[in-house]
């Protein structure tokens, strides 16, 4: 009888560390691909080289960055257009999944050629990109839409779906209650209340003894617990973002915006 408990207990735990393993590297491959398709600032001269030599497979136009949702995994910020004119932010993506930006209203000079009507947009500069699109023949290509790539949806979809179906409807999960892993898994960005799942909850592991708790009874975290962390780590996230974004710079943490 002993034989037959641990030969289940090790099956479990091989499924489990199999799934565990699986998730983990999703979540990876998820989290490099929105980290190189980010929208990075580049100059205007870059903007307009690319705009010539029609290396813009795609591109938007827009005044502000719409705010990124701290809670939204792998999101990004979203170019909006407030203003009847195009621009003055011009992003664009090129052939190798990148997504860039410029302001412009920062460059040396433009000459103006009629290409296209000057009153159309947001400033001289903007007229200039456009006339290199008009030129390259690439004034009609898709529009742009700085957030999510179809790959990393797809991941984000399967992860949360694998997660929430785990929490919800699968074993009774022994470290924490139901509603602390769903409050933790909904409000910690980028994914990271899944991460903290998957190393500290296990099938095999048991509750906690309570000394408070009559007779030292077992001990679960308990939703509201789950609700207060995703809260505080979604608001600490942001402010470490701001800070590596400023120290590092936005090569390696590109927030537009910021």
């Amino acid at each position: 009888m002993e034989v037959s408990v641990l030969n289940e207990v090790d099956r479990t735990r091989r499924w489990w560390n199999a799934l565990r393993l699986a998730l983990v590297l999703l979540w990876l491959l998820a989290a490099v691909t929105a980290w190189w398709t980010a929208p990075r600032q580049q100059s205007y001269e870059k903007a307009r080289a690319d705009s010539a030599a029609g290396h813009v497979v795609a591109y938007q136009w827009g005044d502000h960055w719409g705010a990124n949702d701290p809670g939204h995994w792998f999101g990004a910020p979203v170019l909006q257009q407030g203003s009847g004119q195009p621009g003055p932010l011009f992003a664009w993506k090129t052939s190798d999944g990148r997504v860039h930006w410029t302001d412009t209203t920062t460059f040396d000079q433009v000459a103006v050629t009629g290409v296209v009507a000057v009153e159309s947009y947001s400033g001289v500069g903007a007229v200039g990109i456009a006339q290199n699109l008009r030129d390259a023949g690439i004034e009609h290509r898709a529009i742009l839409a700085s957030q999510r790539t179809p790959v990393v949806t797809g991941i984000v979809v399967l992860l949360a779906a694998i997660a929430l179906g785990v929490v919800i409807v699968g074993p009774t999960p022994h470290l924490g209650t139901r509603w602390f892993w769903f409050w933790l898994l909904f409000f910690t960005p980028q994914g990271l209340g899944l991460l903290y799942w998957l190393a500290r909850e296990h099938p095999w592991a048991r509750p906690t003894a309570d000394p408070a708790a009559p007779g030292g009874g077992e001990r679960r975290d308990r939703g509201a617990l789950g609700f207060a962390i995703g809260i505080i780590v979604a608001i600490v996230y942001s402010a470490v973002l701001l800070i590596l974004h400023r120290t590092l710079g936005d090569w390696w943490v590109p927030s537009p915006g910021a």
